[in-house]
């Protein structure tokens, strides 16, 4: 089954945490989809991504820029993987039905939020009984720390 990593946002906002993890995923030669709730929400990242200071290239698409297949990473409102990703980023509660079709997901929620915490803990419940194999990281000063 999936590794499935649950991402508690409690130092820096999505819009920080996600280029640092997105360019780890790229380092490690892997590509990736970003869910989104909403096309605002492509909006913000796109922007996020494009602005970040670290890393300082963080090549990515969405449906405006096109190319699609040629995207290392692909932010979406929809199911489509057209870059062939095997990391899912999901963000804002997304939920993942198709979670066993990637290597790992990486559910990011803000910790200073009680409704994303209580639904975090619906999701890891849920995937727990589907069979997936789960991680908390717990974010820390610098980086962040597997937990359990």
């Amino acid at each position: 089954m999936t590794e499935i990593g649950f991402y508690h946002l409690t130092r820096s906002s999505l819009e920080d945490s996600l280029p640092l993890l997105l360019g780890r995923t790229l380092a490690a030669g892997r590509r990736a989809v970003v869910r989104c709730r909403d096309e605002a929400r492509v909006d913000q990242l796109d922007t996020a991504l494009w602005q970040a200071p670290e890393p300082i290239w963080l090549p990515h698409g969405t449906t405006r820029s096109g190319h699609a297949s040629l995207q290392p990473v692909w932010i979406t409102v929809s199911e489509d993987v057209p870059n062939e990703a095997t990391y899912l980023f999901l963000t804002d509660g997304m939920q993942a039905t198709d979670a066993v079709r990637f290597e790992r997901v990486f559910d990011l929620f803000d910790g200073n939020d009680a409704a994303s915490v209580a639904a975090a803990r619906v999701r890891w419940t849920e995937a727990k009984a589907a069979g997936h194999g789960l991680a908390y990281w717990r974010q820390e000063p610098k980086g962040w720390t597997r937990a359990g």
